[in-house]
């Protein structure tokens, strides 16, 4: 499981206390791996701390922050080298429960993506307002029109991976990051063949600190998808 990290140092240690009973409970060897951005809140220093406590805990960190997309593909490399069979995507700020996670490892049995969804039946999002509800459903609708795929969620980053399918994608033709990073990753392994499956989740507001959205993020994800049509 990678967990990229930017200032989160209030949210990093009871996720991982979080998450880590639920990864014991899928009877699967397992690791979360902390990938830091040179956080200046002292996250690293916790993952480190957790690393030393817990054995199922592993460190990358980075020189500065570089961006969610790039966190994960150093990430996805690091898993990859170590044999992983399934690699997944959380984010650290608890937007996604870590009692999903068993859940999200059992449709990875059947299929090469399993994706958290919000809009697909049975999915909500919790503690957001109209606009912020409204804004992020008709981003999604708009990335489903224009690249033409059945996916619901394609902004969604709560995902497993099945080892094959990042063999596939040539992650360092991956441009973008943020939503539009999300977006790629899914379009990518639906354009190579793989079977994505959508399981319903509740996405919450983070727990504690800032959101990591800016204008630039937003702007990313709008260009993204075009240019993915056009590069088919």
């Amino acid at each position: 499981m990678i967990l990229p990290t930017y200032n989160e140092a209030e949210n990093l240690e009871p996720l991982v206390r979080a998450a880590l009973p639920r990864l014991e409970s899928t009877g699967l060897e397992h690791v979360i791996l902390v990938v830091d951005d040179a956080s200046p809140d002292g996250t690293g220093e916790i993952a480190d701390r957790l690393a030393a406590e817990l054995s199922f805990v592993q460190v990358l960190h980075r020189t500065g922050k570089q961006g969610l997309g790039r966190a994960y593909i150093a990430g996805f490399e690091r898993a990859l080298a170590a044999g992983a069979e399934l690699i997944l995507e959380m984010d650290a700020d608890f937007s996604h429960d870590p009692a999903d996670l068993p859940r999200l490892i059992a449709a990875a049995e059947t299929a090469d993506l399993a994706l958290g969804s919000r809009y697909v039946p049975g999915g909500r999002v919790a503690d957001w307002g109209i606009v912020r509800r409204t804004v992020s459903r008709c981003g999604s609708l708009y990335a489903r029109f224009l690249l033409r795929v059945p996916v619901r969620d394609l902004t969604g980053g709560f995902k497993c991976f099945r080892r094959r399918v990042l063999e596939t994608i040539d992650l360092a033709e991956v441009h973008a990051d943020g939503y539009g990073f999300q977006i790629e990753l899914t379009y990518r392994a639906l354009r190579a063949g793989f079977r994505v499956v959508e399981i319903p989740i509740t996405f919450r507001e983070r727990r504690i600190g800032e959101s990591k959205m800016t204008a630039r993020i937003a702007l990313e994800a709008v260009w993204t998808v075009p240019a993915l049509r056009l590069r088919g």
